[in-house]
């Protein structure tokens, strides 16, 4: 299913931090995760991820780290930090709230 880019949007953000507060990853190995845990929904390329890797950074919300592959070449490692983790926990709650608001508007389970 190929998502609005606009719907994207919203959700980039929340998506990467969701996946490095699980695994520490580099760029390549992030867009790599972010695809096979979404079952191909999340499918951004490198030039999408990188500035959203840049904003969370300068936010505060991850730290990049260069290290060195095992005889390959170095590469910038991206972990979530306190305040990351923190804004991960709103950002949950938040999508929580408006996708049971989009179930119940658009005639979802009863339950939702």
């Amino acid at each position: 299913m190929k998502l609005d880019k606009e719907l994207l949007k919203g959700a980039t953000e929340t998506v990467v931090l969701a996946v490095l507060a699980q695994e520490p990853s580099h760029g390549y190995q992030l867009v790599q995760l972010l695809k096979s845990r979404s079952k191909g929904i999340f499918g951004f390329g490198e030039g999408t991820l990188y500035p959203v890797l840049y904003r969370l950074e300068e936010k505060g919300w991850i730290k990049g780290e260069w290290e060195a592959g095992n005889g390959q070449r170095r590469r910038r490692v991206y972990r979530v930090t306190s305040r990351g983790r923190r804004q991960l926990v709103k950002r949950t709650e938040q999508w929580a709230g408006l996708a049971r608001g989009m179930t119940l508007i658009l005639g979802g389970p009863a339950h939702a």
